[in-house]
C-alpha cells in the first residue's frame, strides 16, 4: 500500500467482524479496495470501497443519477424537491441539448434565488452550494462543471436533515445530519473555534479534514455579516455550511431507536419501489421525524444512495462504531 493513503473503512471493518458469522475475508493487499468474502457454505461475496454485492447493478446506478433517481420517485408520487438537470455547455451541444449553463439560470431565477445547485452523480457534499445570487450561481456551477457534465438546480427549502438506513424491508439505522457548525464561548474568534474542533476530530480518531478555505464557508459568513475574525457570544451556534454531510464536518445524532413507525414504513416502500435492498434514504422534514408524517409541515426525500458509506459516522465515537458494526454484520448475513 502507498504511503500516505488511508485504507477505505468497509474492508477494515468487515475483516473484524466476519469471523463472527464463520465468513473468511481476502483483500486486494496494494490499495485495499477491493475485497471477497468467502462463507462457512463456500458462497462468495464482493465489495468495493463502499458497494457491497447486494443491490442490482441497474438500480444502483440509477440511484447514483440525481436526476434519474429523481423522475422515478416523481412518477410513483414521492415528495422531492422541486428541481431539474442540466449541461455543461460542451456536453449540451455534444448530445443536442438547450438545457445549457444559460437556461439553468433562467430556472434559476424561476425558482427564485436562493437555491441550491449541485453535481448530478456527485456524493458526500461536494459541489453543493447554496447560492444567493446571479454571481454565486455562476461560479457553484462553472466548479461543479469542472468535474461532472450535469448539474442539478433545485428549489432551497428548509428543515432538519435526516438519513435513514433500510436493508432488506427494515430500518437499521436512522440519524439526524447537523451541518459543520461551531459554539461560541464569548472569547474566541470564529477561525478559532473551527481549529478547536478540527483538533477534536483528531483526537478522537475522525478523518474529517475541514476546509479553512472553503469559498462556501465565507460566503455562508459574509452573508450573516460575519468573517473569521468574528466572535461569537457564549453558547451562540454558528452555521459554516448548508450542507449536513458529515464529511464535511457535520455532526450526528442517532435517532434510530426514536425514529416513529410511519417513517420506517415510508422509507422501506421507497427502497423497495427503486428496486434496492441497502438503501441510504436523505429525508429534509419539517419537523420532527420522531413523530408521525402527518405532523411534518412538510416533507421532501433529497436523494437515495445504494452505497450508504458510513466512514466518517463511525469515526464520531464508540456509540457510532457499535452501530455501524451492528449494520454492516446484518448486512454481511443479508448477502449469503
Amino acid at each position: 500500500m502507498k504511503k500516505g493513503y488511508s485504507k477505505p473503512l468497509l474492508g477494515q471493518l468487515i475483516q473484524k467482524i466476519a469471523p463472527r458469522i464463520g465468513a473468511r475475508i481476502v483483500i486486494e493487499p496494494e490499495w485495499n479496495i477491493v475485497g471477497q468474502v468467502i462463507y462457512k457454505s463456500g458462497q462468495k461475496r464482493y465489495f468495493k470501497y463502499s458497494s457491497l454485492d447486494l443491490n442490482t447493478q441497474a438500480a444502483s446506478e440509477i440511484a447514483k443519477d440525481k436526476g434519474y433517481s429523481d423522475f422515478f420517485m416523481k412518477l410513483m408520487n414521492y415528495p422531492t424537491i422541486p428541481g431539474k438537470v442540466f449541461f455543461s455547455d460542451k456536453w449540451a451541444l455534444a448530445i443536442g441539448s438547450r438545457d445549457n449553463l444559460a437556461a439553468a439560470e433562467r430556472y434559476a431565477r424561476k425558482l427564485g434565488f436562493t437555491i441550491i445547485v449541485k453535481p448530478n452523480s456527485g456524493s458526500q457534499g461536494v459541489g453543493v452550494a447554496l447560492v444567493y445570487d446571479k454571481r454565486e450561481f455562476y461560479d457553484a456551477m462553472r466548479f461543479i462543471f469542472e468535474g461532472d457534465r450535469v448539474a442539478v438546480v433545485q428549489k432551497y427549502v428548509r428543515g432538519r436533515d435526516y438519513r435513514v438506513v433500510v436493508l432488506d424491508n427494515r430500518v437499521i439505522s436512522a440519524y439526524e445530519r447537523i451541518p459543520l457548525n461551531v459554539i461560541g464561548d464569548g472569547e474566541s474568534n470564529i477561525l478559532a473555534l473551527l481549529k478547536k474542533k478540527q483538533k477534536m476530530f483528531r483526537q478522537t480518531g475522525r478523518d474529517t479534514m475541514i476546509r479553512f478555505d472553503d469559498l462556501l464557508i465565507s460566503q455562508k459568513l459574509s452573508h450573516r455579516g460575519l468573517s473569521f475574525r468574528s466572535i461569537p457570544k457564549s453558547g451562540e451556534q454558528i452555521f459554516l455550511l448548508d450542507n449536513a454531510n458529515l464529511s464535511t464536518g457535520g455532526d450526528s445524532l442517532d435517532v434510530t431507536d426514536k425514529i416513529h413507525s410511519e417513517w420506517k414504513k415510508f422509507a422501506v416502500q421507497l427502497t423497495d419501489d427503486m428496486g434496492l435492498r441497502l438503501c441510504g434514504v436523505d429525508l429534509m422534514v419539517d419537523g420532527d421525524i420522531m413523530q408521525s408524517p402527518k405532523m411534518a409541515k412538510k416533507y421532501w426525500v433529497i436523494e437515495i444512495n445504494s452505497a450508504p458509506g458510513l466512514d466518517h459516522y463511525i469515526r464520531i465515537g464508540e456509540e457510532q462504531e457499535k452501530i455501524v458494526e451492528k449494520l454492516y454484520l446484518e448486512v454481511l448475513k443479508s448477502m449469503e
